[in-house]
Protein backbone atom coordinates (compact mmCIF):
# COMPACT_ATOMS: atom_id res chain seq x y z
CA UNK A 1 0.00 0.00 0.00
CA UNK A 2 1.31 3.35 -0.96
CA UNK A 3 2.04 5.94 1.50
CA UNK A 4 -0.86 8.47 0.10
CA UNK A 5 -3.94 5.69 0.58
CA UNK A 6 -2.00 4.83 4.03
CA UNK A 7 -2.94 8.72 5.06
CA UNK A 8 -6.32 8.56 3.60
CA UNK A 9 -7.47 5.64 5.09
CA UNK A 10 -5.86 6.91 8.66
CA UNK A 11 -7.71 10.52 8.19
CA UNK A 12 -11.10 8.80 7.35
CA UNK A 13 -10.94 6.60 10.28
CA UNK A 14 -10.11 9.85 12.82
CA UNK A 15 -12.81 11.97 11.22
CA UNK A 16 -15.60 9.39 11.54
CA UNK A 17 -14.31 8.56 15.22
CA UNK A 18 -14.38 12.18 16.13
CA UNK A 19 -17.82 12.34 14.54
CA UNK A 20 -19.49 9.84 16.65
CA UNK A 21 -17.72 10.72 19.69
CA UNK A 22 -19.44 14.19 18.89
CA UNK A 23 -23.32 12.65 18.05
CA UNK A 24 -22.83 10.10 21.28
CA UNK A 25 -21.67 13.29 23.80
CA UNK A 26 -25.15 15.52 21.52
CA UNK A 27 -27.58 12.41 22.94
CA UNK A 28 -25.92 12.11 26.22
CA UNK A 29 -25.95 15.65 27.18
CA UNK A 30 -28.88 17.92 25.27
CA UNK A 31 -28.77 21.42 25.06
CA UNK A 32 -30.92 23.27 27.67
CA UNK A 33 -33.93 24.82 26.05
CA UNK A 34 -34.69 26.60 29.64
CA UNK A 35 -35.61 30.22 28.58
CA UNK A 36 -36.92 28.71 25.24
CA UNK A 37 -40.47 26.92 26.13
CA UNK A 38 -42.80 28.36 28.73
CA UNK A 39 -45.05 25.69 30.43
CA UNK A 40 -48.42 26.47 29.76
CA UNK A 41 -51.86 25.13 31.55
CA UNK A 42 -53.87 23.05 29.02
CA UNK A 43 -57.15 21.01 30.00
CA UNK A 44 -56.97 17.67 30.45
CA UNK A 45 -60.51 16.90 29.84
CA UNK A 46 -63.23 18.66 28.28
CA UNK A 47 -64.20 21.56 30.65
CA UNK A 48 -68.25 22.59 30.32
CA UNK A 49 -69.78 26.03 30.65
CA UNK A 50 -70.74 26.55 34.39
CA UNK A 51 -68.44 24.42 36.26
CA UNK A 52 -65.50 25.29 38.37
CA UNK A 53 -62.27 24.40 37.52
CA UNK A 54 -60.41 21.71 39.61
CA UNK A 55 -56.92 20.49 39.59
CA UNK A 56 -57.75 17.32 38.03
CA UNK A 57 -58.47 19.48 35.20
CA UNK A 58 -55.67 20.58 34.56
CA UNK A 59 -52.02 20.10 33.28
CA UNK A 60 -48.85 21.70 31.66
CA UNK A 61 -47.56 21.56 28.50
CA UNK A 62 -44.48 22.55 26.67
CA UNK A 63 -44.84 25.67 24.45
CA UNK A 64 -42.52 27.65 22.56
CA UNK A 65 -41.56 31.31 24.03
CA UNK A 66 -42.89 32.91 21.25
CA UNK A 67 -46.15 30.77 20.38
CA UNK A 68 -47.40 30.98 23.51
CA UNK A 69 -51.58 32.15 23.49
CA UNK A 70 -52.32 35.77 24.41
CA UNK A 71 -53.87 35.43 28.52
CA UNK A 72 -52.56 31.77 28.70
CA UNK A 73 -52.70 30.79 31.87
CA UNK A 74 -49.40 29.23 33.57
CA UNK A 75 -49.97 28.63 36.99
CA UNK A 76 -52.80 26.33 38.89
CA UNK A 77 -53.48 28.78 41.45
CA UNK A 78 -54.34 31.15 38.60
CA UNK A 79 -57.16 28.75 36.87
CA UNK A 80 -58.62 26.61 40.27
CA UNK A 81 -61.85 27.50 41.77
CA UNK A 82 -62.73 29.95 38.94
CA UNK A 83 -65.94 29.15 37.05
CA UNK A 84 -65.55 28.09 33.36
CA UNK A 85 -67.59 31.39 31.27
CA UNK A 86 -66.57 29.78 27.90
CA UNK A 87 -66.14 25.69 27.61
CA UNK A 88 -62.78 24.16 26.10
CA UNK A 89 -62.28 21.11 24.97
CA UNK A 90 -59.25 18.70 26.09
CA UNK A 91 -55.82 19.51 25.55
CA UNK A 92 -56.89 23.38 24.89
CA UNK A 93 -54.64 25.83 26.50
CA UNK A 94 -56.56 27.58 29.52
CA UNK A 95 -57.34 31.52 28.37
CA UNK A 96 -57.48 33.82 31.38
CA UNK A 97 -60.70 35.60 29.24
CA UNK A 98 -62.38 32.09 29.44
CA UNK A 99 -63.25 31.83 33.13
CA UNK A 100 -64.83 34.00 35.06
CA UNK A 101 -63.16 36.83 37.20
CA UNK A 102 -61.13 35.69 40.09
CA UNK A 103 -63.40 35.70 43.27
CA UNK A 104 -66.28 36.00 41.32
CA UNK A 105 -68.02 32.58 43.21
CA UNK A 106 -69.78 29.88 41.48
CA UNK A 107 -72.76 29.27 39.75
CA UNK A 108 -74.44 31.41 37.40
CA UNK A 109 -73.66 34.27 39.32
CA UNK A 110 -70.13 33.68 38.05
CA UNK A 111 -71.24 33.90 34.51
CA UNK A 112 -73.00 36.89 34.71
CA UNK A 113 -70.47 40.11 33.82
CA UNK A 114 -69.84 43.28 36.17
CA UNK A 115 -72.51 45.55 34.84
CA UNK A 116 -74.96 43.31 33.70
CA UNK A 117 -77.82 40.93 34.83
CA UNK A 118 -79.49 37.46 34.80
CA UNK A 119 -83.30 37.75 33.33
CA UNK A 120 -85.23 34.48 33.68
CA UNK A 121 -88.35 34.46 31.07
CA UNK A 122 -90.95 32.23 32.71
CA UNK A 123 -93.23 31.56 30.11
CA UNK A 124 -94.24 28.26 28.28
CA UNK A 125 -94.13 30.45 24.88
CA UNK A 126 -90.62 30.31 24.59
CA UNK A 127 -90.75 27.60 23.06
CA UNK A 128 -93.15 27.71 20.41
CA UNK A 129 -90.46 30.50 17.95
CA UNK A 130 -88.02 27.75 17.61
CA UNK A 131 -89.15 24.15 19.09
CA UNK A 132 -86.53 23.56 21.88
CA UNK A 133 -83.87 24.47 19.29
CA UNK A 134 -82.41 27.29 21.43
CA UNK A 135 -79.75 26.49 23.72
CA UNK A 136 -77.28 27.70 26.37
CA UNK A 137 -74.77 30.07 24.38
CA UNK A 138 -77.00 30.71 21.49
CA UNK A 139 -77.75 34.56 20.49
CA UNK A 140 -81.80 35.28 20.37
CA UNK A 141 -83.61 38.31 19.39
CA UNK A 142 -86.71 38.46 22.31
CA UNK A 143 -90.37 39.47 20.48
CA UNK A 144 -93.07 41.38 22.25
CA UNK A 145 -97.13 40.16 21.69
CA UNK A 146 -99.13 42.47 23.15
CA UNK A 147 -102.76 42.41 22.49
CA UNK A 148 -105.04 45.26 21.52
CA UNK A 149 -106.84 46.55 25.03
CA UNK A 150 -108.81 49.96 25.96
CA UNK A 151 -106.63 52.08 28.12
CA UNK A 152 -108.51 55.34 29.50
CA UNK A 153 -111.15 54.49 27.36
CA UNK A 154 -109.61 54.82 24.05
CA UNK A 155 -108.81 51.39 21.96
CA UNK A 156 -105.09 50.77 21.55
CA UNK A 157 -104.25 49.11 17.95
CA UNK A 158 -106.78 47.07 16.38
CA UNK A 159 -105.78 43.50 16.82
CA UNK A 160 -102.16 43.51 18.61
CA UNK A 161 -99.34 44.29 17.61
CA UNK A 162 -96.11 42.24 17.71
CA UNK A 163 -92.73 44.31 18.71
CA UNK A 164 -88.70 43.07 18.35
CA UNK A 165 -88.25 44.86 22.04
CA UNK A 166 -84.67 43.01 21.97
CA UNK A 167 -81.86 42.14 19.78
CA UNK A 168 -78.63 39.83 19.45
CA UNK A 169 -79.09 38.89 23.39
CA UNK A 170 -77.35 35.82 24.74
CA UNK A 171 -79.17 32.52 26.09
CA UNK A 172 -77.34 31.75 29.68
CA UNK A 173 -79.70 28.68 30.06
CA UNK A 174 -82.56 27.25 29.36
CA UNK A 175 -84.68 25.81 32.37
CA UNK A 176 -81.85 24.84 34.57
CA UNK A 177 -79.36 23.96 32.36
CA UNK A 178 -76.26 25.91 31.22
CA UNK A 179 -74.76 23.86 29.22
CA UNK A 180 -75.93 22.58 25.97
CA UNK A 181 -77.16 18.04 25.90
CA UNK A 182 -74.86 16.10 23.43
CA UNK A 183 -78.00 16.57 21.24
CA UNK A 184 -78.23 19.64 20.82
CA UNK A 185 -81.71 20.21 21.17
CA UNK A 186 -83.75 20.90 24.14
CA UNK A 187 -87.21 18.96 24.84
CA UNK A 188 -89.74 21.53 24.35
CA UNK A 189 -92.34 19.75 26.51
CA UNK A 190 -89.70 20.35 29.48
CA UNK A 191 -88.60 24.13 28.31
CA UNK A 192 -90.09 26.43 31.37
CA UNK A 193 -87.89 29.03 31.79
CA UNK A 194 -85.12 30.72 29.35
CA UNK A 195 -82.17 32.61 31.54
CA UNK A 196 -80.83 35.34 29.31
CA UNK A 197 -78.02 37.98 29.95
CA UNK A 198 -79.47 41.71 29.47
CA UNK A 199 -78.26 45.38 30.51
CA UNK A 200 -80.26 46.38 34.02
CA UNK A 201 -82.76 48.53 31.42
CA UNK A 202 -83.41 45.62 29.15
CA UNK A 203 -84.57 43.51 32.12
CA UNK A 204 -87.14 46.96 33.59
CA UNK A 205 -88.24 45.95 29.74
CA UNK A 206 -88.90 42.71 30.06
CA UNK A 207 -90.29 42.92 33.53
CA UNK A 208 -93.65 45.01 31.93
CA UNK A 209 -93.36 43.10 28.74
CA UNK A 210 -94.15 39.91 30.45
CA UNK A 211 -97.07 41.57 32.66
CA UNK A 212 -98.93 43.19 29.66
CA UNK A 213 -97.83 40.54 26.52
CA UNK A 214 -96.21 37.16 25.58
CA UNK A 215 -92.45 37.01 24.58
CA UNK A 216 -91.16 35.00 22.44
CA UNK A 217 -87.79 34.09 21.12
CA UNK A 218 -86.07 33.94 17.26
CA UNK A 219 -82.84 32.24 17.10
CA UNK A 220 -79.97 34.17 15.26
CA UNK A 221 -76.93 32.75 13.74
CA UNK A 222 -73.64 33.17 16.28
CA UNK A 223 -71.77 35.22 14.03
CA UNK A 224 -74.48 37.72 13.29
CA UNK A 225 -74.46 41.22 15.04
CA UNK A 226 -76.02 42.78 12.53
CA UNK A 227 -79.30 45.48 14.26
CA UNK A 228 -82.26 44.04 11.99
CA UNK A 229 -84.70 47.09 10.51
CA UNK A 230 -88.04 46.15 11.30
CA UNK A 231 -91.31 47.88 12.13
CA UNK A 232 -94.25 46.69 14.88
CA UNK A 233 -96.26 44.58 12.66
CA UNK A 234 -99.69 45.16 13.14
CA UNK A 235 -103.21 43.36 12.72
CA UNK A 236 -104.29 45.80 9.96
CA UNK A 237 -100.78 44.97 8.14
CA UNK A 238 -101.26 41.46 8.52
CA UNK A 239 -104.35 41.01 6.43
CA UNK A 240 -103.39 41.88 2.92
CA UNK A 241 -99.77 41.28 3.45
CA UNK A 242 -98.23 38.56 0.51
CA UNK A 243 -94.73 38.49 0.99
CA UNK A 244 -92.69 37.09 -2.01
CA UNK A 245 -89.69 34.40 -1.09
CA UNK A 246 -86.47 35.91 -1.21
CA UNK A 247 -85.52 34.79 -4.17
CA UNK A 248 -88.45 36.32 -5.69
CA UNK A 249 -87.89 39.84 -3.96
CA UNK A 250 -84.17 40.05 -5.64
CA UNK A 251 -85.25 38.59 -8.83
CA UNK A 252 -87.94 41.40 -9.03
CA UNK A 253 -85.16 44.25 -7.54
CA UNK A 254 -82.68 43.02 -10.35
CA UNK A 255 -85.42 43.15 -13.23
CA UNK A 256 -86.42 46.85 -11.92
CA UNK A 257 -82.98 47.80 -12.26
CA UNK A 258 -82.19 46.29 -15.68
CA UNK A 259 -85.74 48.47 -16.63
CA UNK A 260 -84.37 51.69 -15.36
CA UNK A 261 -81.06 50.83 -17.21
CA UNK A 262 -82.87 50.25 -20.06
CA UNK A 263 -85.14 53.25 -20.01
CA UNK A 264 -82.59 55.43 -19.21
CA UNK A 265 -81.57 57.59 -22.86
CA UNK A 266 -78.25 57.30 -24.10
CA UNK A 267 -75.41 59.72 -23.37
CA UNK A 268 -74.74 62.20 -26.35
CA UNK A 269 -72.23 61.38 -28.25
CA UNK A 270 -69.81 64.40 -28.96
CA UNK A 271 -69.12 66.04 -32.42
CA UNK A 272 -66.02 67.23 -32.91
CA UNK A 273 -66.74 70.83 -34.32
CA UNK A 274 -64.49 71.65 -37.64
CA UNK A 275 -63.05 75.16 -37.16
CA UNK A 276 -64.80 77.94 -39.35
CA UNK A 277 -62.56 79.49 -42.30
CA UNK A 278 -61.82 83.14 -41.52
CA UNK A 279 -64.46 85.78 -43.04
CA UNK A 280 -62.54 88.62 -45.16
CA UNK A 281 -63.49 92.00 -43.70
CA UNK A 282 -66.46 93.65 -45.25
CA UNK A 283 -65.87 96.57 -48.16
CA UNK A 284 -67.90 99.94 -48.50
CA UNK A 285 -68.22 101.16 -52.44
CA UNK A 286 -67.48 105.12 -52.23
CA UNK A 287 -68.65 106.87 -55.50
CA UNK A 288 -66.57 109.68 -56.26
CA UNK A 289 -67.59 113.00 -58.69
CA UNK A 290 -64.45 114.94 -60.36
CA UNK A 291 -66.01 117.32 -63.45
CA UNK A 292 -68.50 115.40 -65.13
CA UNK A 293 -67.14 111.44 -64.70
CA UNK A 294 -68.91 109.53 -62.05
CA UNK A 295 -66.40 106.50 -60.39
CA UNK A 296 -66.56 104.13 -57.71
CA UNK A 297 -63.55 102.73 -54.98
CA UNK A 298 -64.11 100.25 -52.76
CA UNK A 299 -62.57 100.17 -49.35
CA UNK A 300 -62.13 97.23 -47.38
CA UNK A 301 -63.06 97.98 -43.71
CA UNK A 302 -60.49 97.17 -41.06
CA UNK A 303 -61.18 93.56 -39.13
CA UNK A 304 -62.24 93.83 -35.43
CA UNK A 305 -59.15 91.55 -34.38
CA UNK A 306 -57.11 93.80 -36.27
CA UNK A 307 -54.27 95.53 -34.53
CA UNK A 308 -53.42 97.94 -37.20
CA UNK A 309 -55.26 101.41 -36.68
CA UNK A 310 -54.18 102.43 -40.21
CA UNK A 311 -57.26 102.48 -42.75
CA UNK A 312 -57.08 100.01 -45.16
CA UNK A 313 -56.26 100.48 -48.99
CA UNK A 314 -58.38 100.79 -52.26
CA UNK A 315 -59.57 97.34 -53.59
CA UNK A 316 -61.21 99.16 -56.27
CA UNK A 317 -60.16 101.85 -58.83
CA UNK A 318 -62.42 104.79 -60.72
CA UNK A 319 -64.93 103.91 -63.37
Amino acid sequence: MSVRSLMIVVLTLAFGGSAAVGVNSFLKNPPNPKGDVVSVLIAAVDMARGGNVTSEMLKSKDYPKDMVPIGALTKPEEAIDRAIAIPLVKDEPVLDAKLSPKGAGRGMAALVPSGMRAYTIQTPNVAQGVAGFILPGNKVDVLLSVDDGVMNGIKQVAGGTTTMLLQNVEILAVDQKTVAPAENKMDAKELRSVTILVAPQQANLLTLAQSKGKLYLALRNLKDNNAAKTHPATLDELRFHEELPWDERAKSVLEALGKALAQRPPAPTPVAQTPKAPQAPPTVAIRTIRGSIEGNVLVQMPSNSSTNSQPAGALGARN
